[in-house]
């Protein structure tokens, strides 16, 4: 009865190893696991570039509404004349400016386009509001806008 004893516990004693299906089940686990870091670090790389064109975007947007906002308008003036130097400097007009997007990359520079919209609201009292628009793409996926409004009266 000891001989049968010792026998059995060399058997559960011996040498154990991975079967060839459990070594191939987590060599595909692994992979899928790899994959799923790879496809999320892009994923989030590409949004934090869009991010950062996004906000350069909104920056020109911001700074073309300023430009219109801080232009000459003097309601009072008895020669309302428009133009450069005028009592009323850019009158209600659209203009179009072209910029780069301030964003460090390699390669050519991101031009967008700047469409600047002074539309009159009021008469009484002067209104004029100021939009514009920031057109800009990002890696052939389509235009996108950002957008800044503002109102202004004569006195400001």
């Amino acid at each position: 009865m000891k001989i049968c004893s010792q026998q059995l516990q060399a058997r559960r004693i011996g040498p154990r190893g991975f079967t060839l299906v459990e070594t191939v089940i987590s060599i595909g686990i692994l992979g899928l696991v790899v994959e799923g870091v790879i496809l999320g670090y892009v994923k989030i790389s590409q949004q934090v570039e869009w991010s950062s064109r996004s906000l350069a975007a909104q920056a020109i947007a911001s700074q073309g509404a300023e430009q219109a906002r801080s232009a000459k308008w003097d309601t009072q003036s008895p020669n309302p004349a428009v133009g450069p130097g005028q009592s009323d400097e850019l009158g209600v007009t659209n203009y179009i400016q072209t910029s780069t997007l301030d964003v460090p990359n390699t390669g050519q520079p991101d031009v967008v386009t700047n469409y600047i919209a002074i539309t009159r609201v009021s008469s009484d009292p002067p209104i004029r509001q100021i939009r514009s628009d920031c057109v800009w793409s990002f890696m052939n996926r389509g235009w996108y806008t950002n957008t800044v409004i503002t109102l202004r009266t004569s006195d400001q």
